[in-house]
């Protein structure tokens, strides 16, 4: 299957700049141009020219705020593991494409292993954690088996 016309890796590889730009972004993504430019040791308008270059190619996806799940009303989270009852792309596929539009995905990702799927899940209280399970899951003809770990607590890595 040929990349995505977006999809860094369909590109010439990332040179020492590009790198560094990104290193710094994903520590602190609200890095003024100028301050980015100055830590990665090139001119401003290079560096903004640089960091265009990025978005486009898809190296950069996008820049989010990190927000308390509490302050949201969902305090709650767990991660989900999915085991499907067929492996044919068409059902791997549809089945990730159902997933991200679900109430209280985070993200999605498919794994190797015993499970096929990990759901990270925010929800307001282990009650509708459950219902989330059971309706949007266990109901799911796709889905032949569900595992649902919950998280104590989240730090952010550094990586």
């Amino acid at each position: 299957m040929p990349p995505e016309p977006n999809d860094v890796r369909s590109n010439s590889p990332l040179d020492e700049v590009d790198r560094a730009i990104l290193t710094e972004l994903a520590a602190d993504g609200r890095l003024p141009n100028n301050a980015l430019a100055e830590r990665v040791g090139v001119a401003p308008s290079t560096c903004l020219t640089r960091t265009r270059a990025l978005r486009e190619r898809g190296a950069i996806r996008g820049f989010h705020a990190e927000v308390d799940p509490a302050a949201l009303g969902l305090p709650l989270q767990a991660l989900v593991s999915v085991r499907l009852t067929a492996h044919e792309r068409a059902a791997v596929d549809a089945f990730r494409a159902r997933s991200v539009r679900l109430p209280g995905v985070v993200s999605v990702f498919h794994v190797a292993g015993a499970e096929d799927y990990v759901l990270h899940v925010r929800a307001a209280s282990g009650d509708a954690l459950r219902d989330f399970v059971l309706d949007h899951l266990a109901v799911d003809p796709a889905v032949q088996h569900t595992q649902t770990s919950l998280i104590f607590e989240q730090v952010r890595g550094v990586g």
